[in-house]
């Protein structure tokens, strides 16, 4: 079965541009000057459905005749949009991916619902408990409110240089708690709780009468063609810790397969930077640490982690457009050690450096920037270099993700979710070895695909029944949750 998707297409057509009716069916029929039905009929109609009726005479003719006015709508699109469609691409990617999709989308990942009816039941007593907890180690809170004053007197205290606002206040952001949590303990601490808060209703988790987390993946949800499920619903999308709840269920393995370093072995082979490559081949932030002489030659991630995670945060700052001032916060460094550390890695990697800014020039000079597969982002009047600098390694990205989305769900591996870089996939115990070793192989051909035959590696986490899986981030959270689920209130 062949498919054609122009809900793909549209958003490949419209990427960048305004679209005033929004992506949809009403949005791509007035975009191109389709007449089509209002989007609160739109609405109502849907809401009619998904009450799930029953329904009586009239709705039932309603929802027919709502359908057929989709079926109708869609016809008279493809007519207007067929013209400008790359069908190869079209039918032989973007629209083989929907049928991806589809299986990753029914086949879900498996949660330990016990141990979230738990949380769910206590969550609000655990919620007070937490803050004590965690106002033991990062004394920032009143009662149940987070105090600003508090949180800058503890971070001069602990040495902590934090972003701030134009305003000079502290950025208080999730991104950048986010990314600040990455070299501090307390502040990694202090994130859970703030995003388990905030944005946690542990209802919002969507979890089905089987225990498994499903939801519409929302394909080309970014400009770069990753997808945006959300945040709220996905088990990957919310606080870290509870990613703790994935569990398989007897019999089953899980596994979560992401490629190696994806991005700088992206941008190494885009740019044909030599020494790039050479770095990919070892570990790449070692590399660079031990090519400056940051490190000796016989360090290693354990014995010269610090270093290492400086010389990590510069080479993704770089893949980013980061200036000295961002990376000197990142990194918690004078802007003087940032600029350093940028210097270097200009001086090492000085084909990517060049090859970053022609990427960025072309996209100025032609209006538009695309990807390996055709995937285009359409600039807009006011673009932004940055963005424009880490488009290509990113839509690249999301190419190859597709593309292996397909090759796997096609060779039979049940793939329960994509997650940026990495799939989960599951199969029963005694087929472990073979899935896993499938799924890499086909991964690393994927890659070979976007990249001409340079292929990425990738590294494996295996979860067996009665084993959960933990983000090291948010493990240390989930323990203490768990471990007040038994405890009387103090």
């Amino acid at each position: 079965m062949y498919v054609l998707d122009l809900y793909a297409e549209f958003r490949l057509f419209t990427n960048g541009k305004v679209t005033p009716f929004g992506r949809g069916l009403i949005g791509a029929m007035n975009y191109f000057g389709i007449e089509s039905m209002a989007v609160s009929d739109k609405d109502s109609n849907r809401a009619l459905i998904m009450g799930g009726g029953p329904w009586n005479a009239l709705e039932r003719v309603r929802i027919l005749d709502y359908c057929q006015a989709d079926v109708d709508g869609t016809a008279k699109l493809l007519g207007r949009m067929l013209a400008g469609v790359d069908l190869g691409r079209a039918v032989g990617l973007r629209g083989r991916y929907s049928k991806a999709l589809a299986c990753m989308e029914w086949a879900g990942v498996p949660i330990d619902v016990a141990t979230l009816e738990r949380v769910r039941a206590g969550w609000v007593d655990i919620q007070g408990r937490l803050i004590q907890e965690v106002a033991r180690v990062v004394p920032v809170y009143e009662g149940r409110t987070f105090k600003e004053n508090l949180f800058s007197s503890w971070l001069a205290a602990e040495n902590v240089a934090w972003p701030r606002l134009e305003s000079g206040r502290l950025a208080l952001d999730c991104q950048t708690f986010r990314e600040m949590a990455r070299g501090h303990s307390g502040v990694a601490l202090l994130h859970e709780l703030r995003e388990s808060l905030s944005q946690l209703r542990l209802g919002g988790l969507a979890v089905g009468g089987d225990g498994r987390n499903r939801l519409m993946l929302s394909p080309y949800g970014s400009k770069t063609g990753r997808n945006q499920p959300s945040n709220s619903k996905f088990v990957f999308g919310t606080a870290t810790w509870l990613r703790s709840l994935i569990q398989p269920s007897s019999g089953r393995f899980v596994a979560y397969v992401d490629w190696t370093s994806q991005e700088i072995g992206i941008a190494a082979k885009l740019a044909n930077d030599v020494n790039l490559l050479a770095a990919y081949e070892e570990d790449p932030y070692l590399w660079f640490a031990k090519r400056v002489g940051a490190v000796p030659m016989d360090a290693t991630k354990k014995s010269h982690k610090a270093q290492r995670d400086l010389y990590k945060a510069t080479m993704l700052g770089v893949g980013y457009g980061m200036a000295e001032t961002s990376l000197s916060m990142r990194i918690g460094q004078p802007v003087a050690k940032a600029r350093s550390l940028l210097i270097q890695h200009r001086e090492t990697f000085p084909a990517l450096w060049r090859w970053m800014q022609g990427a960025v020039d072309h996209a100025l000079l032609t209006g538009r920037i695309v990807a390996r597969f055709g995937w285009a982002y359409h600039l807009g009047s006011d673009p932004n270099p940055r963005s424009l600098q880490n488009w290509p390694v990113q839509s690249n990205a999301s190419e190859m993700m597709r593309l292996a989305a397909c090759m796997l769900t096609e060779s039979g591996v049940v793939v329960c979710c994509p997650v940026h870089d990495a799939f989960m996939v599951e199969g029963p115990v005694e087929d472990v070895q073979a899935i896993v070793e499938r799924t890499q192989a086909i991964m690393a051909k994927a890659s070979g695909v976007v990249l001409d035959g340079f292929e990425l590696r990738s590294d494996v986490k295996i979860i067996m029944p009665g084993e959960r899986y933990h983000d090291e981030r948010g493990q240390g959270f989930f323990e203490r949750v768990v471990g007040l689920l038994g405890k009387p209130p103090s």
